[in-house]
């Protein structure tokens, strides 16, 4: 199974739901990745000026994912850059939020193998790994 693959396993995706999921899941990558956020470490710090670090924390630990709302997402993430991707994948922005908060902490998760934020190169490396290995 690959890493694309076990994000959404991870997310309790249902047959109705893996390719609404696996378009969102672009769509997060392509926001991650975007210059406006800076990859994981950006991620990284958006959550914490919005005051979520520990839900963020959680994710690059080998524990439990806390869970995160829509809302709290919308108040932290890049409005410009979530447009962005939510264009790009054809997703209403407000939609795409909505599956972020169910997507994201696994995302991270298997983005942060040992608790390790990769640096850019590492980071693209997976991503194009990651978006390889959709499911078609």
């Amino acid at each position: 199974m690959g890493l694309f693959d076990e994000v959404l396993s991870m997310a309790g995706s249902v047959a109705g739901q893996q390719e609404q999921h696996a378009t969102a899941l672009t769509a997060i990558m392509g926001y991650i990745n975007s210059p406006q956020v800076g990859g994981i470490a950006g991620l990284q710090k958006m959550f914490e000026q919005g005051g979520l670090q520990g839900v963020f924390t959680s994710w690059l630990s080998n524990g439990q994912n806390m869970p995160v709302s829509a809302s709290e997402l919308q108040n932290v993430l890049h409005s410009g850059a979530l447009q962005q991707a939510a264009q790009s994948a054809g997703i209403d922005p407000g939609q795409l939020t909505g599956m972020m908060s169910t997507l994201l902490p696994h995302l991270v998760d298997k983005l942060t193998p040992n608790g390790q934020i990769p640096d850019a190169c590492a980071l693209q490396s997976m991503l194009k790994g990651l978006a390889a290995g959709q499911s078609s």
